[in-house]
């Protein structure tokens, strides 16, 4: 059998030479790091890939654990005995908890890491923010709160050192709880520009404590200004990796460990010198378990396996934060089969690109959903580099020995086409499975005692300081919705009187003394002769929406992977985010975690909600969903709210008439029923409301929900006939989204704006915002404003039918125009209106100007 050739080229060439990349500083660092291009982080578009962390890049594991070692005794010689012997080591989670475990184990001190994986019963002691991450939020979960409060000097610990920001967040959290005189950063490169390292020393200098820095090796990477954007045009320039050729799966032996009671299987908690002894002590009789179950005869194949088929290239695998212990399993098993035989590396949440070249350092990659913490949304998209045989098909390895903890040993590991365990299994000659129990401190509930409730109802665990975020509404309580259908990120206001007559709150917001999401507009139950039209409308357009449904789901599915969470805009966009979420689970079987979320003109979107989003789920995977698109305020209101928050902006609409989005079903302007009947067609539920007073800082915003209008509720009947066309249109949508992704002029081109302000101009009207252009809009003025008249392209019939009943009902005029790229455009009336617009939401100086007679 060939095996894969060890290239000497440096792996960060490919990365340097077409995206102008360079390393400064130490000769060392293209030994220690390459580069690769970063896939679904905004931040930073680059990714130095360390090739003796153990993360990325399978290494030697005593090359890894040595790396940790050798900083750990320069630490140890800077302090001097006895300052070390009062040190305690913290490192970063995800990437880093291998490594400051090894800095520990060098120093000889206690240890703990940041952990992005809440644990029932244990409060955080604290917690910061990791500003460029895929993941930025970190608590700190120690059994022992004593562990962070002692005088000795603290080791923070990561693996790289870049700007300095999560050093200092660090600082100033932990240093406010427990100030201590001493503070150490070690770190395997460190890359600082000098602005940075004036800034981190003026910190330091601020706070009165001392801060050194101990580094592997120093400089810094230089980067052109267009950095982000060569970057995407270099990853959309490489050709998705084939899949690799269909095999008969390998055989998969379960291990069990004899991993002492008690003895915790990682720093998640803490570690300490005893801990270390113990785990010293049974580290060989472990890998002599492991090395028999990679034997042939081992007992347990699921396959049969040839007699004599020794694996002479094993990688042990860990598995995100479970770094330290799979590290020193390799480690053992190394010096028990001899020679060079063990690699070891672990899975991560980082998604890179990956590129088949030498001189790149992620040559191939494996997703798979993710299948350790519920909360965190099992469908989650997780990765595992240089594992996979690359284009020439040679094997890398002939047997992985997967080693999780027992709350990753969930069906989501075993079951599944994307599965890891199955992917493994066919990228390998064996696959040996070793689960490790999750150490739970005595203070900690197990998991059999955990609370019942669905994964997405367990509120977040508070982070720096802040009071606990609150918990979602579900359905029936609020809103009609099915509880696994969507959690409402908005607060419970029905008992609360908002209601006032539309007149009264145009003139109150006219008056500058209302936003106008101070207020709701009465809700009623729609008229026979208009609930018919519904139906009507429904049943001709029901077919039309699905193939917009799933072309946006395909879209989103293949430009973002599997681990998806929708948040939809509530309340319009909310049945759209429940048929996405739907058509998902119809074609492709995933459980698509689902959020309803707040969004105010002049007023951003709910924070509180961000919070709560980034707590469960990483942002990169957040995708928000609107039902249409009108002249596209929402769109810019969004992508506004969103800047330098991690969450991307990209906007997912059915329909984008105005053409400002570039996730969309369609960009024709057509009836999308669910606009036509407020709560009633969307679970119950009112439009969101934000008034001081009612929704506080630490509160989600505001909402409704109308239990008396059951009656004429409609929502399940429209997505229940939505649904039922799914099977009808699923080729259709396939080949609309593959046609979408190869469409180069689905960059929005504003079109609709450039028409809005045209009409304004031509009817006199001095601010866009009165404008409501698309059927949906149309639609929301004569139900919830003070319509002027509609503007109808000409030729438009059935499409229409419900605006000119309404605005028949309404007594406004409908006038047939020509060159409109809408099928409708309603106008406000200026009277009672003015104060309903602008950037604020409030009333501007003075009426609009009105160029013709109503």
């Amino acid at each position: 059998m060939k095996r894969a050739v060890q290239q000497s080229t440096w792996t960060g060439r490919w990365v340097a030479e077409r995206a102008g990349v360079a390393l400064t500083g130490s000769e060392r660092l293209p030994e220690l790091v390459g580069l690769a291009l970063r896939s679904g982080n905004p931040r930073r578009a680059h990714l130095l890939v360390s090739s003796v962390l153990g993360k990325h890049v399978p290494q030697r594991p005593a090359v890894v654990h040595g790396a940790g070692l050798e900083l750990g005794r320069r630490v140890r010689e800077l302090l001097g005995p006895e300052a070390a012997a009062r040190a305690v080591v913290l490192g970063y989670a995800e990437t880093a908890t291998g490594l400051g475990h090894s800095v520990a184990d060098g120093l000889d001190a206690p240890y703990l890491h940041s952990t992005r994986r809440p644990v029932p019963g244990i409060p955080p002691l604290g917690g910061f923010e990791e500003e460029h991450s895929h993941a930025t939020g970190h608590l700190l979960l120690p059994s022992d709160p004593q562990l962070l409060s002692g005088d000795g000097p603290l080791v923070l610990v990561d693996d790289e050192l870049s700007t300095g920001r999560t050093v200092l967040n660090t600082l100033r959290e932990l240093h406010g709880r427990h100030p201590r005189d001493h503070y150490l950063v070690v770190t395997l490169v460190d890359l600082r520009s000098a602005e940075d390292r004036r800034r981190l020393a003026a910190a330091a200098a601020e706070l009165g404590v001392r801060l050194d820095v101990v580094a592997t090796a120093s400089g810094g990477v230089a980067l052109p200004e267009d950095i982000v954007a060569r970057a995407e045009r270099l990853i959309a320039s490489v050709p998705p990796a084939a899949p690799p050729p269909a095999a008969d799966p390998a055989p998969l032996v379960r291990v069990g460990l004899d991993w002492p009671a008690g003895l915790p299987d990682g720093g998640r908690h803490g570690f300490t010198a005893r801990d270390r002894e113990r785990l010293d002590a049974v580290l060989p009789a472990l890998a002599g378990q492991l090395a028999a179950a990679l034997e042939a005869d081992a007992p347990g194949v699921e396959a049969s396996v040839p007699a004599g088929a020794a694996a002479e290239r094993v990688l042990v695998l860990g598995f995100e934060e479970l770094m330290y212990a799979p590290l020193r399993l390799a480690e053992a098993l190394a010096q028990r089969l001899g020679g060079d035989r063990v690699r070891y590396s672990t899975t991560t949440r980082s998604p890179v690109l990956a590129v088949d070249d030498p001189g790149y350092a992620i040559r191939t990659r494996l997703a798979f959903p993710a299948h350790d913490d519920p909360q965190d949304g099992s469908s989650r998209e997780r990765y595992v580099y240089n594992v996979a045989p690359g284009a020439d098909g040679v094997r890398r390895f002939d047997a992985v020995v997967l080693v999780v903890d027992d709350v990753a040993d969930t069906p989501a590991l075993h079951q599944g086409e994307y599965a890891l365990l199955r992917q493994l299994r066919q990228v390998t000659g064996r696959v040996v499975l070793a689960v490790l129990p999750s150490h739970r401190p005595a203070q900690a509930q197990a998991p059999s005692e955990a609370p019942t409730e669905s994964p997405s109802q367990v509120p977040a665990q508070p982070s720096s300081g802040r009071p606990s975020l609150p918990a979602p509404l579900y359905g029936p309580a609020f809103s009609s919705y099915r509880p696994e259908e969507v959690a409402w990120l908005l607060k419970d206001l029905s008992a609360v009187p908002l209601e006032a007559p539309t007149e009264e709150r145009e003139e109150a917001v006219q008056n500058g003394g209302a936003h106008y999401a101070e207020s709701l507009p009465v809700e009623y139950t729609p008229s026979p002769e208009y609930q018919e039209l519904f139906h009507r409308a429904l049943h001709g357009s029901a077919e039309r929406i699905a193939l917009a449904v799933g072309t946006v789901a395909e879209t989103l599915l293949r430009e973002r992977g599997p681990g998806l969470v929708l948040a939809s805009l509530a309340r319009a966009g909310t049945p759209v985010g429940i048929l996405v979420r739907r058509w998902l689970a119809f074609a492709h079987g995933l459980d698509v975690p689902h959020y309803a979320v707040s969004i105010v003109r002049g007023r951003g979107i709910d924070r509180v909600a961000l919070r709560y989003l980034a707590a469960h789920h990483r942002a990169a995977d957040v995708v928000f969903v609107d039902g249409w698109t009108g002249k596209g305020a929402i769109t810019r209101e969004l992508t506004a709210a969103l800047a330098d928050t991690g969450f991307d902006p990209d906007l997912a609409v059915l329909a984008d008439p105005g053409r400002c989005v570039r996730t969309y079903g369609t960009r024709d302007d057509f009836l999308i029923p669910s606009a036509c009947l407020n709560s009633t067609v969307s679970g119950l539920v009112s439009r969101t409301v934000l008034r001081a007073g009612l929704i506080g800082p630490e509160d989600f915003h505001g909402a409704k929900h109308y239990a008396e209008l059951a009656g004429g509720d409609v929502s399940e009947d429209f997505l229940a006939a939505v649904s039922a066309r799914f099977g009808a249109v699923r080729s259709h949508a396939v080949e609309q989204a593959g046609r979408l992704a190869a469409d180069p002029d689905r960059t929005p081109d504003w079109v609709g704006w450039a028409a809005v302000e045209r009409i304004s101009a031509e009817y006199g009207i001095d601010d866009v915002n009165l404008v409501k252009p698309g059927v949906g809009e149309t639609t929301r003025v004569l139900l919830r404003r003070v319509p002027w008249r509609v503007l109808a392209r000409r030729g438009v019939g059935a499409d229409l039918d419900h605006v000119r009943l309404l605005a028949a009902q309404r007594g406004v005029p409908v006038e047939e125009v020509d060159e409109l790229p809408y099928s409708c455009v309603g106008l406000i009336h200026p009277r009672y209106s003015r104060g309903a617009t602008g950037a604020s939401g409030r009333a501007v100086a003075a009426a609009p100007t009105v160029g013709r007679e109503s």
